[in-house]
């Protein structure tokens, strides 16, 4: 017999499946089950991506990568994209689980619907990890991302730094937030950058003028956003906290309209193709790194280990404790791994980390690419 998956529609967000008699339902299940644990489908690890349209990297790098380290260690993984829908979300989740999942890795699209699929799985004994996003007030025990307060003081130290060396005195700087209305991540970065930016600010060496919030991480928010920010701080602006790649796409679109493209420093994070075109043509500043290879290892390390019932510490991982300010007792254990600074001078480390191609880098631009040394 299959295990009984009951559905229990809950409006809102943090829409909560119950999973009911999971264990108890004959023992021809259980026979079929394999002798390392798994499901009768033998699936070990489940793994839900939130979508393709926020960014890129979770079909073109995350997927992959994740699939390729469980199947060199022999384990089954059930890996799925929700597609941006929580309800779709939700419904992925209560298929692994009712397949026997010991482990589920979730990148969610929101904190409510993934601490809702949280409760649900450790309700049925399923160890979950917060991949890249934590759920705050959830209940997941573990957390792999990169730092990403760390992140946002990067962007913050990197302007500044790049503005002194321009000679720009007292700048006027604009932040223009991520989603932190849907993600914590966003909360983070922000917080970063004004623990460099507050000092200085408080010092009379620099002032930030206006901060705006990009609903949603939706790029099409973004433009708009920006131009009502930069009206309110009457047209002056030095430098721009952006994000991410995307929103210094749209910041930099703007100051073109303007004539200001290329006079203004813009961060961003993701190092994606066009940010590093920017990068390299002189309209943006820096962009974050993150090596996605090292994000997904480390998730598939921590899931291995689980799912044999060994201690993290022996697959050569160091977990600290993570607080969740949104509940006390949701004890998490995270691994943070070091964001890296892109600028003109080093883009070549993105391509030699085999996150992207010169060839695609350079497209339309190749002689810029070849002044840069590109290869």
């Amino acid at each position: 017999m299959t295990p009984l998956i009951r559905r229990v529609a809950i409006t809102g967000a943090a829409a909560v499946i119950a999973v009911s008699a999971l264990a108890g339902c004959g023992s021809s299940s259980d026979d079929n089950k394999k002798d390392n644990g798994g499901s009768s489908s033998g699936v070990q690890v489940g793994v839900i991506l939130p979508d393709t349209t926020s960014s890129t990297r979770y079909e073109l790098y995350d997927k992959p990568l994740l699939q390729k380290a469980f199947d060199d260690a022999g384990i089954k993984a059930d890996i799925q994209n929700a597609q941006g829908d929580k309800n779709k979300f939700a419904s992925l989740a209560q298929s692994m689980i009712g397949e026997g999942v010991k482990v589920l890795i979730i990148d969610s699209i929101d904190a409510a619907s993934g601490a809702g699929v949280e409760k649900t799985a450790n309700d049925a004994g399923v160890k979950v990890i917060d991949y890249d996003r934590v759920n705050l007030g959830g209940t997941a025990p573990y957390y792999v991302s990169f730092d990403n307060e760390k992140v946002g003081e990067l962007q913050a130290q990197t302007m500044v730094d790049q503005l002194n060396a321009a000679g720009v005195k007292n700048p006027n700087i604009i932040m223009m937030d991520g989603g932190t209305d849907v993600d914590n991540n966003a909360v983070l970065f922000k917080k970063g950058a004004h623990t460099v930016l507050d000092p200085l600010q408080a010092a009379g060496k620099l002032k930030i003028t206006q901060e705006a919030v990009v609903k949603g991480w939706k790029v099409e928010n973004a433009a708009p956003a920006f131009q009502q920010a930069l009206t309110a701080a009457g047209g002056k602006v030095d430098g721009v906290v952006a994000a991410n790649d995307d929103i210094a796409g749209a910041v930099d679109g703007v100051l073109k309209d303007k004539g200001l493209s290329g006079k203004v420093v813009i961060t961003g994070q993701d190092a994606g193709i066009a940010g590093l075109q920017r990068i390299l043509q002189g309209t943006q500043g820096m962009t974050v790194f993150k090596d996605v290879k090292q994000e997904a290892d480390a998730a598939a390390k921590l899931a291995i280990a689980l799912i044999k019932g060994d201690d993290p510490a022996s697959a050569g991982l160091t977990l600290v404790k993570f607080d969740d300010p949104q509940s006390a007792s949701h004890n998490l254990q995270a691994l943070l791994l070091a964001p890296t600074v892109i600028t003109k001078d080093n883009v070549q480390d993105v391509i030699d980390a085999g996150a992207l191609k010169a060839a695609d880098i350079c497209k339309g631009i190749e002689s810029v690419c070849t002044k840069a040394g590109l290869s």
